[in-house]
């Protein structure tokens, strides 16, 4: 969670000078590439008959939303705000598992969901004068990751962590491709954008096969609460390194969120 939220800083940082689709092309291609070489070491295909399932496919094309729409209300919104409505995912995700996977779902665990989704309300304040539709970027980002990490459970066990990996970014670099047309930008070489995007990179693979390896080998139930943690590192870097403020409609949906969040997964150990 704190490779992501390093990432998130550095991709930010980018796209001060660079635009928002070379920013992710760039960081689509370098991290496809170091997954693309340890794949490759480890005497992996990187087209593996998998790739071509309903599940996977699906999960590309979630993958593409979260990605493109987080990416842009990173960049365009506040940090800190956008990763606390990030962090509803699990929500959403328990939400999604009862509706397509029959998961048994309580009312208990339902009526947390909707509080939960309260708390994201409580972010944005739709009603109120300081509301942005810009905002609402990072309900479509996080909506996109819940349907990537719902078709991940589906996935075919045969692919492996690194071969996920090139994938995930490789729908970045289609993302970014899409969103450059749209955007119709010149190119720019990223000139002292280079450290940063090379600091996503690198983080960005750090932390997507570290979660990749948790969620895979660890009990699901102990693992998720952690990614909570996000939250605590995304406000930091914002305040302390884009000079952000917290307002306490912030505040109070991250602390609506997450409570309903904890309380969920209680409700599932049980």
């Amino acid at each position: 969670m704190a490779g992501f939220a390093v990432e998130d800083m550095f991709l930010k940082s980018a796209a001060a000078t660079v635009p928002i689709g070379q920013v992710m092309i760039w960081f689509g291609l370098g991290g496809s590439l170091i997954f693309a070489g340890w794949a490759v070491a480890q005497g992996q295909s990187l087209f593996p008959r998998a790739v071509v399932e309903r599940t996977m496919l699906v999960r590309n094309a979630f993958e593409i939303v979260g990605r493109l729409f987080f990416t842009l209300a990173i960049v365009l919104t506040p940090l800190s705000s956008a990763t606390a409505i990030l962090q509803a995912t699990p929500i959403v995700v328990v939400a999604g598992a009862a509706l397509f996977f029959g998961e048994t779902v309580g009312w208990r665990r339902w009526t947390a969901i909707l509080v939960g989704l309260c708390g994201v309300l409580v972010i944005l304040q739709p009603g109120a004068e300081s509301f942005t539709a810009l905002s609402v970027l990072a309900v479509l980002g996080m909506l996109g990751f819940a349907g990537r990490d719902l078709a991940t459970r589906a996935a075919p066990k045969t692919m492996s962590g690194p071969v996920l990996g090139v994938w995930g970014f490789w729908m970045i670099l289609i993302a970014g491709f899409g969103f450059s047309i749209w955007e119709g930008a010149a190119f720019v070489m990223p000139g002292v954008a280079w450290l940063p995007l090379a600091g996503a990179c690198a983080f960005g693979v750090f932390a997507y096969s570290s979660l990749t390896r948790a969620m895979r080998t660890g009990d699901v139930s102990a693992v998720t609460p952690f990614r909570y943690s996000r939250l605590l590192f995304g406000v930091g870097f914002g305040v302390v390194i884009f000079g952000e403020s917290l307002e306490p409609n912030m505040i109070l949906g991250s602390a609506i969120i997450v409570a309903s969040g904890l309380y969920i997964l209680a409700r599932g150990r049980q």
